[in-house]
């Protein structure tokens, strides 16, 4: 007996992942031999959409000029809110940054990608909300080809994904970033969680936020701020804090501030969680943590 027609089309779409051109035709002639031939019913809507990605990929023209979008980076990290139309992605955008945003409880509101600055842990990070992806985004339905573009450069993901919604929708999109080849670190913004309990995902990190509610818009800026995998150096004279890539040494501190002051680093005095004690001692080479205060010795 065949596997439920739900399971099979998203089992039919991890397989096609990755495929163009002669191969993907190969793939799909092979399914379509695998398939009951059942002609009404569930089985048979299947088999007439594999039957159309066929068509689409023996006629599909090598694309040689469009409009691409582009999205100036801005701080130390770039993350994308992706989703489907209408989760929640611009009135969270708004939510966590100064941008002011037009919103609508209708689809499609945004049609280019937006951009918004926003500080977490005193450093500067910007989000970039990609609009609402739909399914056949990897071949270029709804300008899929484009917005996946802008993600492709992105740092890490935040999928975004109404409480009130089923969670199929956001494994559609999903699905189509993954055959567009992009993987990166990513987790769930479970949106409207004061409309709906939020679901759970056996693969990502599901964070429950409502732009209604302070306490989960700042649980959410900590975990974005796990996300970008960064680490924050607070300077012992005071300022905003250093953003570097971990591992991250004394010296590449000292590099930040001066690139002369590299070449006279002797070590620093560290407080802070790589430190034995407070006002450490160390050498240039010493690894720092998340959180860590440095004070560069200067020859």
């Amino acid at each position: 007996m065949p596997m439920p027609h739900r399971t099979q089309q998203q089992v039919i779409k991890r397989r096609l992942r990755g495929k163009e051109g002669a191969e993907r035709i190969r793939e799909l002639r092979a399914i379509l031999a695998e398939l009951p031939g059942y002609r009404n019913g569930p089985y048979a809507d299947l088999r007439k959409w594999v039957e159309g990605e066929l068509t689409a990929a023996r006629t599909r023209k090598r694309v040689v000029h469009r409009d691409s979008i582009a999205v100036r980076r801005e701080g130390a990290a770039q993350i994308a809110f992706v989703g489907p139309p209408n989760a929640g992605k611009s009135s969270l955008l708004q939510a966590l940054s100064a941008i002011q945003i037009r919103t609508g409880d209708y689809a499609f509101t945004t049609t280019r990608p937006v951009a918004a600055t926003t500080r977490l842990g005193g450093v500067l990070v910007q989000l970039v909300e990609i609009p609402g992806l739909i399914e056949g985004a990897a071949d270029d339905r709804g300008g899929g080809r484009a917005l996946l573009g802008v993600l492709r450069n992105a740092d890490a993901i935040v999928w975004c994904h109404a409480c009130d919604r089923p969670v199929e929708e956001l494994e559609t999109i999903r699905d189509e970033v993954a055959a567009a080849g992009i993987e990166l670190p990513a987790l769930v913004a479970a949106t409207k969680s004061d409309e709906a309990p939020a679901p759970t995902h056996p693969e990502l990190r599901v964070v429950p936020v409502s732009v209604l509610d302070d306490a989960s818009l700042d649980r959410l800026r900590h975990e974005l701020w796990t996300l970008t995998g960064l680490l924050r150096v607070y300077l012992r004279d005071g300022g905003d804090p250093v953003a570097l890539r971990p591992p991250a040494t004394v010296l590449d501190v000292a590099d930040t501030i001066h690139h002369e002051l590299r070449n006279r680093c002797t070590g620093a005095r560290i407080w802070g969680p790589s430190a034995r004690f407070p006002g450490q001692q160390v050498g240039r080479e010493h690894e720092l943590r998340d959180g860590d205060t440095v004070d560069i010795l200067d020859r």
